[in-house]
């Protein structure tokens, strides 16, 4: 009796499932979800390895939209933390690239709007993105602050304190100012 469930099981758990993707789309999502969560920790060496094992096994399709999507996944990191560089690694596949990536490569750079999810990096890339074009509103930056905070993100969490670190400085709010430099040194570990 035992010999016969196991055919059996293992038919029926055949059936349930379908094709088993790929191996580079899974080694590609875990590295890039890997990637994202390391950078917003503030650990930039693992994530760099990581999006360079991702971009490994993207590349290995000669699909260049896809490896201009994860190019783009890289920015919209960067711009949820502040940090804009234009996205170079997209500028080199621009020509290759999807019209939902060239999309979303103008939404990062402000030229254009986009509806945002309710995500909390989708959240925070959108206010960075504001931000870098002149457009945030304190209330983002407060909604920054707390999105980061909430999700245990350092790196954008000492960005977006540095922001308001400055905002308390200019309006010479020396209560908010110190107790603004008491969290980012504590959250920076300094404290």
């Amino acid at each position: 009796m035992k010999n016969s469930i196991f055919p059996a099981l293992a038919l029926l758990s055949a059936c349930s499932s379908g094709p088993v993707p790929p191996e580079w789309q899974s080694n590609s999502r875990s590295a890039l979800d890997s990637f994202q969560q390391r950078y917003l920790r503030g650990d930039t060496a693992g994530a760099d390895a990581e999006f360079a094992r991702a971009k490994s096994e993207l590349s290995s399709t000669g699909n260049a939209s896809m490896v201009a999507r994860a190019e783009l996944l890289r920015c919209a990191v960067r711009a949820a933390s502040l940090e804009f560089d234009n996205c170079p690694g997209f500028e080199n596949l621009r020509a290759d690239a999807g019209v939902e990536e060239l999309a979303y490569a103008e939404f990062l750079t402000g030229k254009s709007e986009r509806k945002v999810s309710d995500d909390p990096l989708s959240r925070l890339v959108s206010h960075g993105v504001k931000l870098n074009s002149g457009r945030a509103s304190p209330e983002n930056i407060s909604a920054a602050i707390e999105i980061s905070s909430s999700q245990g993100w350092r790196r954008p969490l000492l960005a977006w304190l540095g922001v308001e670190e400055k905002r308390a400085e200019s309006a010479g709010d020396r209560a908010a100012l110190e107790r603004i430099r008491r969290r980012i040194a504590l959250a920076s570990g300094k404290s």
